[in-house]
């Protein structure tokens, strides 16, 4: 019987302490042996609780007990999670963890350092909720030459979108829908400009590349400058709206970006609504493959964080290999990435515009929307469109297309 320990007892640790009590024999069935919660650490008490009896305060107790194969990080922020995890590995324990801002910030060194003690280190959770798309990559799709992963990363932003789409009502009044729904959060920042997607394409990039791409270094805008007006262009495009987050490998070099997009309608992600989250994945040999389900939830994460105890208890004794390594990845710069941009200037920029963009833009009509102007480029370099961007007096928005 392997035994685990759960270190914090909030949404997600009170989720995989549930999956393990209620899918037990299918869990032992699975890891080839029963698993038994040992202990759960958390600075409060639990009184009445079924578990109460396993909940202690102090780390070493988990850590100097032999019994311990397998610790679950639920407890979220850099420190002292980093500190927990980095000790569980130098004591030979193996630990997952549905903790997105640590992997993305520290995860490849941690790797490495679960290789040294030939143990594991597992975060599926932390990208995707419960969708398997970690162990996709680092599994079934090993062979491939993944060239490009492009994704809905975030529930919040994802369902804030969707609604001003169909109800065509504002940005405010949608997210305040959405922090009284619990989709967001009071400061809701993280989500709507782009932080959280931005962290879990860095964990996706930096498995795509085998190295460490630092969050910091991608390119990321959210969606706070997108209005009800911008879908009404996008529908006369048969387009919809997606904070899409992206890494590709191309003669340029390898870059990630996370922005809204326009997405034509026939792309399956177009379609991918509300707090749900969709990852398409690009091949070489296999071509596109796409992972699709809710990207966030009590359950679903937990169920994700339990699959990576169940594939360490299966593989006791060795260390699975992740690719990751802590050196640092080279990324392109955006300036470099071709493709079309949608602009809304006011019409009587009209003739600047077509002289500064060309004549050939594509005009996007609205009776709708009186005293604007809108068009789509030609094909040009993030760099060109910046630079043309400032020869105009002033633009009332623009959005990339995908």
């Amino acid at each position: 019987m392997a035994k685990v320990a759960v270190l914090g007892y909030g949404t997600v640790g009170s989720g995989v302490v549930e999956v393990l009590d209620t899918n037990a024999a299918e869990v032992a069935k699975s890891a080839g042996e029963a698993l038994e919660l040992k202990y759960i650490l958390d600075l409060r008490d639990f009184p009445g609780d079924k578990h109460e009896a396993q909940v202690v305060h102090d780390i070493d107790i988990i850590l100097n007990d032999p019994e311990v194969e397998v610790i679950c990080e639920t407890m979220g922020g850099i420190e002292p999670a980093l500190t927990f995890e980095k000790r569980a590995l130098e004591a030979g324990k193996s630990v997952c963890t549905s903790n997105k801002e640590l992997v993305a910030a520290h995860g490849p060194e941690l790797v490495e350092l679960a290789k040294k003690n030939n143990v594991s280190y597992l975060f599926e959770a932390s990208v995707g909720g419960g969708i398997p798309v970690l162990r996709s990559l680092n599994d079934s799709l090993k062979h491939e030459k993944v060239d490009a992963i492009t994704g809905i990363l975030n529930g919040t932003t994802n369902y804030i979108l969707t609604k001003m789409d169909k109800e065509g009502a504002a940005f405010e009044t949608v997210l305040k829908q959405a922090q009284e729904k619990g989709y967001a959060e009071r400061n809701p920042e993280a989500d709507v400009e782009g932080y959280d997607a931005c962290r879990k394409i860095a964990i996706l990039a930096s498995l795509m590349s085998g190295k460490h791409v630092q969050y910091e270094d991608i390119y990321t805008e959210g969606i706070s400058k997108i209005n009800i007006h911008d879908f009404e262009y996008a529908r006369a495009l048969n387009m919809s709206i997606k904070l899409l987050a992206m890494c590709k490998k191309n003669e340029n070099g390898f870059f990630t970006i996370v922005a809204p997009f326009l997405v034509p309608y026939e792309n399956p992600l177009a379609s991918v609504n509300g707090v749900f989250n969709a990852i398409d994945v690009h091949g070489n040999m296999l071509g596109d493959v796409m992972f699709y389900g809710k990207g966030a939830g009590k359950n679903a994460t937990a169920s994700a964080v339990v699959a990576d105890v169940i594939d360490i208890v299966k593989h006791k004794g060795k260390h699975i290999e992740v690719n990751m390594k802590a050196e640092k990845a080279v990324l392109s710069p955006k300036d470099n990435a071709v493709r079309n941009f949608f602009v809304r200037v006011s019409e009587d920029l009209e003739d600047q515009a077509k002289e500064v963009f060309g004549n050939d833009v594509e005009v996007v009509k609205r009776n709708s929307i009186p005293g604007e102007f809108a068009f789509v480029t030609e094909s040009i370099s993030e760099k060109d469109f910046e630079e043309k961007l400032w020869k105009m007096d002033s633009v009332k928005g623009y959005i990339r297309l995908y």
